[in-house]
Formats: structure tokens, C-alpha cells, sequence
């Protein structure tokens, strides 16, 4: 982005339990780590920090390490701590496959707002359960499926992580903080090749990508 120092941050000090592999960032798919792909993803940006679990030990040349927390949010909260960045990008590891053109067009609504997300509409029919029955169907035009990276000016950010650490809340992404402050939060077409990978079975899927993207 002309003018703009971008820092990508990589939170990756996720354990991987419902994945049953170890810490996910380690985790192999197409003969790289989960961790290796979301680097080269993101190797044109100007600055990459990384939250690896503490005492990993794993050097990575060219890229800035801090310890990774009890929580994603901490873990996103040191990273931005290190981060120099104008705007930043905050990226979950365990979405290995990094599209360019969805990137970009999400740093252009940071530019705009301030803080945008990619996001999907929401393919499949949906329902409430109801104690474990088909329930009302929900709408689906109204709801989108989020994705990440998530790009923010980084002083809007670090205002919701700290009035967050305050409250003593904890969110499940960020851009859910900085829209509980107020502030708008851009929606951006996203990619499904960017899919999260968080089940044993969502590995069968990468491993076929990851051919594909080597090709």
C-alpha cells in the first residue's frame, strides 16, 4: 500500500485441540507447515510478527517472534505491542491460503474506514436448533460468514485491546472489540479458498488445495 507501512500479524500460538495435531502453526499440509504457508502468503509485506507459544524456540529469518498468550486475544495484544505498522493486518494461522486480490481489496476499506474484515455471504440454509430439532430458519441474506486477515489502523486497535483488557473482556476476533467501541467495521468480499482449518477432516480439503496451489 503506496504511503502506508503495513505490519501483518500472525497470532500462532494456538495448542490445536479440536485438530489433535499439537500447536497448530506446526502443522503440515502440502509439505509445509501451517505457520510457512501464511509467511509466504504475506512475504511482500513491509513488516510480519509472529505469536508462537512460549518456549517453541523456532527461529524464522527475517521475521519478528514474540511470545504468544493464554488466549488469542493476548497473543493479539503482544503482537500489536511489537508492531510498527500503520495499519495492521491480524491473520489466523490456520487459514494457510492468503489471496491476494481479497487482501487488497480489504486494505482499501482500511484506508476508507479504519476497520474492515473479510467476510462471505452464507451458502447453506440456516436454522435455529432447537434441542436438537430443525428450528426456524434464519434469513441467510443478512448474515455473512467472517474470515480473516482483519485490517485496522493500528491506534484504533490498541484503543480497543486496551478498553477490552480494562473491562476484562474477551473476544473471539477483533474486529468484534473495535465495533463494540462504536466504530464501523467494513465488510469485504472474501475468498473461500480461505478457509479455516480446525478439524482433522479440513485437512483432507487443504491437502487437495495445496496441490493445486503448488501447480
Amino acid at each position: 500500500m503506496p504511503g502506508v507501512r503495513v505490519s501483518v500479524l500472525l497470532p500462532a500460538a494456538g495448542a490445536g485441540l479440536r485438530l489433535g495435531r499439537g500447536p497448530k502453526a506446526l502443522v503440515e499440509v502440502g509439505g509445509k507447515t501451517l505457520l510457512q504457508w501464511a509467511l509466504q502468503g504475506f512475504s511482500w509485506a513491509e513488516e510480519v510478527v509472529v505469536a508462537l507459544p512460549p518456549g517453541l524456540g523456532l527461529v524464522l529469518p527475517g521475521v519478528r517472534v514474540v511470545e504468544g498468550g493464554a488466549t488469542r486475544q493476548q497473543s493479539v495484544y503482544n503482537l500489536l505491542q511489537a508492531a510498527c505498522g500503520e495499519v495492521v493486518l491480524v491473520h489466523d494461522v490456520a487459514r494457510p491460503f492468503v489471496v491476494r486480490p481479497a487482501v487488497e481489496r480489504l486494505l482499501a476499506e482500511v484506508v476508507r474506514w479504519g476497520a474492515a474484515t473479510l467476510a462471505l455471504p452464507v451458502p447453506d440454509t440456516l436454522v435455529q436448533a432447537q434441542q436438537g430439532q430443525y428450528g426456524a430458519v434464519i434469513p441467510r441474506e443478512a448474515h455473512r460468514l467472517v474470515q480473516t486477515p482483519q485490517g485496522f489502523r493500528r491506534e484504533l486497535l490498541w484503543e480497543a485491546h486496551q478498553k477490552a483488557r480494562q473491562a476484562g473482556l474477551d473476544y473471539t476476533d477483533d474486529a468484534q472489540m473495535v465495533r463494540a467501541l462504536g466504530y464501523p467495521v467494513a465488510l469485504v468480499e472474501g475468498d473461500r479458498r480461505m478457509f479455516k482449518i480446525t478439524y482433522p477432516e479440513d485437512l483432507e480439503l487443504a491437502e487437495g488445495l495445496a496441490r493445486l496451489w503448488n501447480a
